[in-house]
């Protein structure tokens, strides 16, 4: 089979421990990423597989209906909001995708992110690699309230790090995940505006979709302190349109560190929260480390040597198997 592999920034999928399940087939990998649907059909056309690196780049029906080889797209991790599985179904195409990975990649930078804003980290290295000193004082985090929001596994970790720093942890979102945040021994606030006016950190723990698109408010970040900071791990669409931007100009809250955009990859700093001063921003790094790649790119191997034997798994659309591409 003739197999793509898009997306790969480091082109890690070639040094893969299971990279070698794959002798025999003709792989191609790139290593940047063509948002031009017309482009990126044409870079994709003679792809019997094409291996999709998370939500990197959309799929949607105007690439799909270009490529008429394709039979199999094998994707990392479970979420595939990023694809047009009608599109797909329709024309015979199987969609697998499994592993949830772990949360601990995300949880330790969401992490790093915060102790990286509050202690200046980034500025202060910079400035000795310059040959300047200190020049800053920081913020430590014990006895200040560290605000979860989306107690699942990646703030699970979270708030049990926060705890461990000597932090009152309060938590919000969906009755199940504030459920299991009382029965772990945190906090929930009694409203939301409490959650979001009385924590130093709040930490973004939600997962995309059509519910948690911009729900996080212009009217929620105007109610941070101006000493708070607010970190996005997750994705940057669950927070409004222009929100972030302009609730930091308007310093409620003072500060923020990202490592998620609407469009990605952001290339040549032309995202504006890069350039901002109270911001810390990262390149999209949560779950970019190498057992995480090894799950997430071996599981893809996994469905691709599967569908050459036979015996597609983890089909998201069954349907799509009694079709004919």
């Amino acid at each position: 089979m003739k197999i793509a592999v898009i997306d790969d920034y480091q082109d890690a999928f070639r040094k893969l421990s299971s990279y070698g399940k794959l002798n025999g087939h003709d792989v191609v990998v790139y290593n940047d990423t063509e948002k031009d649907p017309v482009k990126l059909a044409e870079r994709l056309k003679d792809a019997d597989t094409v291996v999709l690196t998370q939500q990197r780049s959309p799929f949607p029906r105007a690439v799909i209906e270009r490529l008429p080889k394709l039979k199999l797209i094998s994707q990392t991790g479970r979420n595939a909001y990023h694809i047009d599985l009608d599109a797909c179904t329709e024309r015979g195409i199987i969609i697998s995708a499994a592993g949830a990975g772990t949360p601990n990649p995300t949880a330790e930078l969401a992490w790093g992110l915060i102790l990286g804003a509050l202690r200046h980290i980034p500025e202060e290295a910079q400035r000795l690699k310059s040959g300047g000193w200190q020049k800053t004082v920081g913020t430590g985090v014990n006895g200040k309230t560290l605000g979860v929001y989306a107690y699942g596994r990646i703030g699970g970790v979270v708030a049990r790090v926060g705890k461990a720093f000597g932090m009152r942890i309060t938590c919000w979102g969906r009755e199940g995940s504030t459920s299991k945040a009382r029965a772990d021994g945190f906090e929930v606030p009694a409203t939301r505006a409490a959650f979001f006016s009385e924590a130093d950190v709040i930490s973004l723990h939600l997962p995309l979709n059509k519910d948690t698109r911009g729900i996080v408010t212009a009217a929620d970040l105007a109610r941070m302190k101006p000493t708070a900071l607010i970190v996005n791990t997750s994705r940057a669409p669950i927070i409004a349109s222009g929100a972030l931007v302009a609730a930091l100009k308007q310093g409620r809250p003072g500060r923020a560190a990202v490592d998620v955009y609407e469009e990605e990859p952001v290339l040549n700093a032309s995202h504006p929260l890069i350039g901002m001063d109270n911001v810390l921003c990262t390149p999209h790094l949560g779950y970019v480390e190498e057992a995480t790649y090894e799950s997430y790119y071996g599981a893809a191997i996994d469905h691709i040597v599967a569908y050459a034997a036979g015996k597609p798994i983890n089909v998201l659309n069954p349907e799509a198997l009694t079709r004919e591409a």
